[in-house]
């Protein structure tokens, strides 16, 4: 079962990795006027960094997930130290680039002050996971660091999880897409994060 599960993981893993990836395919070359941005107008009108924030996010989001992924399987692939200099990217990535940028962008939220809560929330705490994780390993303590590596693994899968609960949920109940914005600002994080503790709490990880 648990080789079963490692097949599933990567799998679902990949089909999911891809379909993200196609969308940030959209955003090449550096242009405004496409996908999400189109909704974003009056920010990237009024505030000049508001592309930079979010194009940093975008272009940094596929590497973390696809370095977090890799990390999270603790191989080296015949390469030598590929789990810690992976590791190290996928830390880089989001303590300097992928959380401040993701932090930013959820002040501007979608959905009024509830969504912008979520999403701030989110990016704090994806960004004091990955920093507990990064000093675990400097300290040795390496099952604490797997923890919260785990930890910040299922906050960045946030990215794929938000979007499944948003084709669920249009699809079931066709709420307004401001609503629809409010709930899976929570649904997107919060349920990973709540089974991680609980794999954690039984000494599954």
């Amino acid at each position: 079962m648990s080789n079963l599960f490692k097949i599933l993981f990567i799998i679902g893993f990949a089909y999911f990795f891809w379909l993200m990836l196609k969308i940030t395919l959209e955003y090449i070359p550096f242009d405004p006027n496409v996908s999400f941005l189109m909704i974003k107008q009056t920010e990237v009108a009024e505030r000049p960094e508001y592309l930079y924030f979010f194009f940093t996010h975008v272009y940094t989001s596929i590497f973390v997930l696809l370095s977090g992924f890799l990390a999270i399987l603790r191989k080296d692939f015949i390469l030598k130290n590929f789990h810690r200099n992976i590791g190290k990217l996928y830390i880089f990535l989001i303590l300097f680039f992928a959380a401040p940028s993701g932090i930013y962008m959820g002040i501007f939220a979608n959905g009024g002050v509830f969504s912008k809560i979520s999403f701030v929330i989110l990016g704090c705490l994806w960004w004091f996971c990955t920093f507990k994780a990064y000093r675990f390993a400097r300290q040795k303590k390496f099952k604490e660091h797997q923890q919260w590596m785990w930890r910040s693994f299922a906050l960045t899968v946030s990215a794929i999880t938000l979007r499944m609960w948003k084709v669920f949920i249009v699809y079931l109940f066709h709420p307004n897409p401001m609503d629809v914005y409010q709930i899976i600002a929570w649904l997107g994080w919060v349920p990973n994060i709540l089974i991680i503790e609980y794999l954690i709490s039984k000494k599954h990880i």
